[in-house]
């Protein structure tokens, strides 16, 4: 299969479509440095396990996790650590504004 621009666009499109929930991002941010169980996540984040496994498995499904299994214990794992990044360099990005916008109307 040959990736011409407008299929990588259309790939970004999808993965940030599937970012566009902030339980979603909380659950990246849960998972950026260590992997963790369904029932470790749905402690952390304070979510019914319904909830937090149909996420997860919409983030599995389109790559941004993946799992590892051990005994009856199922581990997830942010994939590829960019996407990390990516959610960083974002979260600067929208801070900065805030604070632009927050330095513009003080004065």
């Amino acid at each position: 299969m040959v990736i011409t621009d407008k299929s990588l666009y259309e790939m970004q499109a999808e993965i940030c479509k599937t970012l566009t929930n902030p339980k979603r991002i909380e659950i990246l941010n849960t998972l950026k440095n260590e992997e963790k169980t369904v029932t470790e996540l749905v402690n952390v984040l304070g979510a019914s396990k319904a909830n937090v496994s149909q996420h997860l498995a919409v983030m599995r499904h389109k790559g941004i996790l993946a799992t590892r299994r051990d005994g009856v214990n199922i581990y997830y794992r942010v994939a590829n650590p960019k996407v990390i990044e990516a959610c960083a360099l974002m979260k600067e990005v929208l801070f900065e504004q805030h604070m632009s916008r927050k330095k513009t109307v003080g004065e």
